[in-house]
This record gives C-alpha cells, sequence and structure tokens, in this order.
C-alpha cells in the first residue's frame, strides 16, 4: 500500500470519528462548557466583550467549514459503499436468476428422462408379451412335429422297411430341420429371458 493510499485512509477514518463525535452528546456537553466559558470571560474581565466575540467567531466558523468537510468526505464514503453493495446485490440477483433457470432445466431433464423410463417400462412389457408369444408359437410347432414324428412312425411301422425312399428321406430331412430350428428358437427365448 502506497504513502497516499495510507494517508486517504487515515483521513477517511478520522472524518469518520469526527463526524460521530460531533453528533454524540459529549460534543454537546463541550461546546456549552465552551460557550459559557468564552461568554463568563468578559464578564469576569479577563478580555473585552468584542474581542471574545472575534475570537469566538473565528473559531465556530471554522469548525463549521471543517465540519461541513469532514461530514462531506463521510458522505462521499457512505456513497461508495452503497454503490458497491448495490453492485454485489445486482450480481446476486443474476446468480439467482441463472439458479433459476438452471433449476427449471433440470426439472425438464428430470420430467424427460421420467418419461423415458415409462417408454422402456412399456418396451420391456411389450417384449414379455412377444416373448410369450413366441413361446407359445414354440409350443405348438413343438406339438406339431411330435404329431409328424408319432405319424413318420406309425407310418414306419405299417410298412416294409424302407430307408431309403425319397419320400422317407424328406420327411426325416424336415423333422431334423424343424428339430434344429426348434432348439435354436428355444435358445434365443432363454436368451431373451436372461436380458430382462
Amino acid at each position: 500500500m502506497s504513502i497516499r493510499e495510507r494517508q486517504r485512509i487515515i483521513m477517511e477514518k478520522g472524518a469518520s470519528n469526527i463526524t460521530r463525535w460531533v453528533g454524540s452528546t459529549s460534543s454537546v456537553l463541550l461546546h456549552t462548557i465552551l460557550f459559557i466559558i468564552s461568554f463568563l470571560l468578559p464578564v469576569l474581565g479577563v478580555v473585552t466583550f468584542e474581542r471574545m466575540l472575534l475570537f469566538l467567531t473565528t473559531i465556530v466558523s471554522l469548525e463549521a467549514i471543517y465540519l461541513s468537510i469532514f461530514i462531506q468526505m463521510s458522505l462521499n464514503m457512505n456513497n461508495q459503499n452503497i454503490e458497491i453493495i448495490q453492485e454485489d446485490i445486482e450480481e446476486l440477483g443474476e446468480g439467482i436468476e441463472e439458479l433459476g433457470d438452471d433449476i427449471e432445466e433440470l426439472g425438464e431433464d428430470i420430467e424427460e428422462l421420467g418419461e423415458d423410463i415409462e417408454e422402456l417400462g412399456d418396451d420391456i412389457e411389450e417384449l414379455g408379451e412377444d416373448l410369450e408369444e413366441l413361446g407359445e408359437d414354440l409350443e405348438e410347432i413343438q406339438k406339431e412335429v411330435d404329431e409328424m414324428q408319432e405319424e413318420d412312425e406309425e407310418e414306419l411301422d405299417g410298412a416294409p422297411a424302407q430307408q431309403g425312399t425319397p419320400k422317407a428321406r424328406t420327411d426325416d430331412e424336415i423333422l431334423l430341420s424343424l428339430q434344429a430350428t426348434l432348439a435354436h428358437l428355444q435358445k434365443e427365448i432363454e436368451l431373451l429371458k436372461g436380458s430382462r
């Protein structure tokens, strides 16, 4: 801190202290005592009345000049402090406004997240229904495959053993293909159930 700044701070503190003291009860008492003494001096014959009035008028004028200067300095300091406080209040208001905007955006994000969760729940429910339907379809396919196997066995039991005929091969190939497809679908269902 430079010497000028120190001097300015000392002057401001001094002006503030003097202004505060002038408005106090002790200041009123001191001034009253000084005025009484001043008016008693001519009565006691220490000084002439004109000389006392000249001295008292000069002192009171100087005091009034300095007091007005000190009061103006105090007012200037108070105005600076008020401006600083107003700037702080404006910044605080802007901060509160920004915070309100952030809270509003956060509310919107939470609302969107809730909607996404609801949609996800609907999708999971639909997936479960699809899995049930797929399971029912697989059961029907399994029943049809079992029926076809039974029919093939009945035909084979009643007919002479001719394994090399084209009809027997195609039925066996269809049956094996259906069984492989069925096994594959069952694995996929298990995977889908596991991912739920």
